[in-house]
């Protein structure tokens, strides 16, 4: 995005020996904050105008590579939702799904605590209110995603995410997929294989997306309610529901090897490996 380009930039002018942005990838030790940034997203979505992250698309490897700097964070972030309804209801759509996983996995990453989950539950609630009228273009839906994104964001910002990202990122990178149409569609399958290192925390979530009921359900049954919350929201929404479409078969092991060497991977709750990702790809074909 354009955000991002800008968070390179401006860390490249203040940090010449990293003139080559591939050096940026994961956490490089830069020394200077990035020239002063104000941030306009036209997106609800990334919230790149709060975080400290950006990404960076690397064509000759067709891999996404994911920057982490305290650096890069703009000065000013300018979040108004009338610079987002003109989004298609598509993108709309894509972007409030990208929102709604950084909720997601910021709530359940490894370095979740108790101030990021405040951020968080509530991002998930907002979103999970906002997301069709935004889709549908009401003032209320396009207000509510422009703050529900960006709580997220300064959420996620500081504890990470997980391989819903980190599977999504290679998909962008070799078949040019929305980044949140990849992830929305990946999102309900990942969650089901974090399941057992979440705790009680899908409860929550689904409390958060409006399931009624919870207190009354058994673990089992309160994180199938989650993710079948986060699986209609989708659906309501447009997004395809499985990757049939996008992956090639003979892709997997390049896409398994670059979800697994991504920078979002290690946060996730569930230790994974390069075979598992590789079958949670096949399953989703």
């Amino acid at each position: 995005s354009s955000m991002d380009t800008a968070k390179a930039v401006g860390i490249i002018i203040k940090n010449p020996e990293f003139s080559d942005v591939r050096s940026l990838e994961g956490t490089a030790p830069t020394k200077n904050k990035a020239v002063p940034i104000i941030a306009v997203p036209t997106t609800a979505g990334t919230a790149a105008e709060v975080t400290i992250n950006y990404v960076i698309t690397d064509t000759e490897k067709n891999r996404k590579m994911v920057c982490v700097d305290v650096h890069d964070i703009p000065v000013i972030a300018v979040v108004d939702p009338d610079m987002m309804s003109t989004m298609p209801k598509g993108l709309t759509a894509a972007t409030g799904m990208d929102a709604l996983t950084h909720a997601i996995e910021g709530y359940i990453t490894k370095g979740a605590w108790e101030l990021s989950d405040m951020f968080h539950l509530k991002a998930i609630e907002i979103i999970a209110k906002s997301l069709r009228g935004a889709v549908a273009n009401t003032k209320e839906g396009r207000e509510g995603m422009a703050l529900g994104q960006y709580v997220a964001g300064m959420g996620f910002s500081n504890v990470g995410l997980g391989i819903v990202h980190s599977m999504a990122h290679p998909l962008g990178a070799l078949y040019d997929t929305p980044h949140g149409v990849a992830n929305a569609i990946i999102l309900p399958t990942v969650m089901e294989y974090n399941a057992p290192a979440t705790g009680e925390k899908y409860k929550y979530i689904a409390q958060a997306m409006g399931v009624k009921g919870t207190d009354d359900m058994t673990q089992e049954e309160y994180r199938k309610a989650a993710i079948d919350a986060v699986k209609q929201l989708s659906k309501d929404v447009g997004i395809p529901e499985n990757l049939k479409e996008i992956v090639k078969p003979e892709d997997i092991p390049f896409l398994s090897r670059s979800a697994y060497d991504d920078a979002c991977r290690p946060g996730n709750p569930r230790d994974t490996s390069v075979e598992e990702i590789a079958e949670l790809y096949k399953s989703l074909l």
